[in-house]
């Protein structure tokens, strides 16, 4: 009788990769629940025992820290406003940037105002390590600059750059005070690019 084939065993995480799982399976709960999320729903959402947790973060503490730290990361964003194709007419470019750059204020935000509505008290250190304008906003603004640098523009690429994200910030701002309408990335551009008044308007 032939014995049965010997499964392959898949190969084993990197210590690296591991933790970026965690983080990326605990992200969505952070968001749900803020601070708290147990770790026993972060083992179950990325499939490993609540013991491995711990042998990756020492306690949950340090593992809401570093998903503050892939929160603010924006690698991934700055790749994709990279590849956007440069022979696209601007404002196609800056739709793809302004669509970018909301998605990625969007998972900041909601991983960061999910913890604070929650509780979560930072330690001193961390608070001091994401004290600031997120080193990202400033990434964004470097990677936009470069899609304005042979624009015909009244102002520097990096003022057109930074103004561009100041409509996106200004965008997400609902409610409390601040109304409820909001534009897409598309209408956005339009407006950055062309003003709020409509066209042959003589109201000034």
């Amino acid at each position: 009788m032939s014995e049965e084939p010997r499964r392959r065993r898949a190969p084993a995480m990197s210590p690296e990769d591991r933790r970026e799982a965690i983080v990326q399976a605990t992200l969505p709960l952070v968001v749900q629940s803020g601070a708290n999320v147990t770790t026993s729903q972060i083992a179950a959402a990325a499939g490993i025992a609540e013991g491995t947790v711990f042998r990756v973060f020492k306690d949950k503490a340090e593992l809401l820290s570093a998903c503050i730290e892939r929160a603010l990361l924006c690698d991934d964003e700055i790749a994709r406003i990279k590849a956007i194709p440069a022979d696209l007419p601007l404002q196609e470019q800056l739709v793809e940037a302004t669509n970018t750059a909301t998605s990625y204020l969007d998972r900041m935000w909601g991983v960061m105002g999910a913890l604070r509505e929650s509780g979560y008290q930072p330690s001193q250190e961390d608070h001091a390590k994401h004290k600031g304008p997120p080193i990202g906003m400033q990434q964004l603004s470097a990677a936009i600059t470069d899609l304005f640098k042979d624009a015909d523009l009244r102002t520097e690429p990096e003022h057109a750059a930074r103004l561009l994200l100041g409509f996106v910030f200004t965008n997400r701002m609902q409610g409390r005070g601040f109304g409820v309408v909001s534009a897409e990335p598309a209408q956005l551009v339009e407006l950055f690019l062309h003003g709020a008044l409509k066209s042959g308007g003589t109201d000034v």
